[in-house]
């Protein structure tokens, strides 16, 4: 038997009351899931840069914001400004498209509209059509997901073919078909709120199998987890399964997914609008924008880089925060 081991100093002096009083003063406080994530992602200074810039651009397009935020540095998207153009080359004024105080973004050639109050009225169309038919998709996707992966078989066999043909359907063919037959109003709609609704029940009808195929295969994995054999083991239902054990644990792909298909749908909405089957002029839209500027590039070119800028940055924002949001809510994606 070996010789017992030696402590001194302060070592031995500790004493284990004063040791848990130490414990208890510094009490370990738990954390939930969303908790954590909230920290990994305030980590990410790209993805917290992208959150504001997107935030400020949804509060910019804002209806009262964006006429204030005109007000100060622009004029009415449609007011022209003839006497800011060059009768004889339709060119604006000055340099750099005729930026100034009071045109912060300049004017466009030939009518001399302001580009700063175009690019904020077409924030907010492509916006709305952006959010609302993500969420279109989003809610058909899910449910036809979790449908196909939870039940598998026949169900499952449906839903994939379906998948499939909705892929396989010439979406940008039909939208430019819809177009010409779209009558002048219908349920109660007419004009461009009309065509915004259009847009929104195409986009987001026809891109519901992108999110469906990503919530069926994380279906199938879940359903093969101890907590869904437990519930089943205690009598649960398949609408409880469905709807309290794998529905709530789907919520962080739905999420990241859907900020990585808003701007997805922006720029196909931008896609339209340039093919002159989007938003009907005057009003403004960034794809209608860059159409108009195609003409015009090689005299203005500011023309064609506000609007194109505009879209780049927002597509940029959204996409470099849902990949932020990813990594927050599953390192293990790094």
């Amino acid at each position: 038997m070996g010789a017992p081991i030696e402590v001194s100093g302060s070592e031995a002096e500790a004493q284990p009351d004063a040791v848990l009083a130490g414990v208890e003063r510094s009490a370990i406080q738990g954390r939930s899931l969303g908790q954590i994530a909230w920290t990994r992602l305030k980590r990410d200074k790209v993805a917290m840069a992208s959150a504001v810039f997107i935030v400020l651009l949804i509060i910019a397009a804002l209806p009262g914001v964006t006429n204030l935020l005109v007000g100060w540095f622009g004029s009415p998207p449609d007011k022209f400004h003839q006497t800011l153009v060059d009768p004889t080359l339709g060119t604006p004024y000055g340099k750099f498209g005729g930026i100034s105080g009071h045109h912060i973004f300049g004017i466009e050639p030939t009518n001399g509209r302001d580009l700063f109050a175009r690019v904020l009225y077409g924030a907010r169309v492509s916006l709305i059509i952006g959010v609302l038919a993500t969420l279109v998709s989003v809610v058909i996707g899910t449910l036809l997901g979790v449908a196909a992966g939870f039940f598998g078989g026949w169900v499952d066999m449906v839903i994939a073919r379906l998948m499939d043909i909705f892929l396989a359907f010439p979406l940008i063919m039909f939208a430019i078909a819809l177009s010409g037959v779209l009558p002048s109003s219908m349920l109660g709609l007419s004009g461009n709120n009309l065509r915004i609704a259009i847009l929104v029940f195409v986009i987001g009808f026809f891109a519901w199998p992108y999110i469906g195929r990503i919530i069926r295969g994380q279906t199938l994995s879940l359903r093969e987890r101890e907590f869904v054999d437990a519930a089943r083991s205690m009598g649960a239902g398949n609408a409880y399964i469905l709807f309290k054990e794998l529905l709530p644990n789907l919520v962080a792909p739905i999420t990241v997914y859907a900020t990585l298909l808003i701007p997805t749908n922006i720029l196909f909405e931008a896609a339209l609008s340039f093919l002159g089957v989007g938003i009907n002029p005057p009003a403004p839209s960034w794809g209608g924008m860059l159409n108009q500027a195609t003409e015009l590039y090689s005299v203005a070119p500011h023309f064609v880089i506000v609007p194109g800028l505009a879209i780049f940055v927002t597509v940029l924002a959204f996409n470099l925060f849902g990949d932020g949001l990813r990594d927050a809510l599953d390192p293990r994606s790094r």
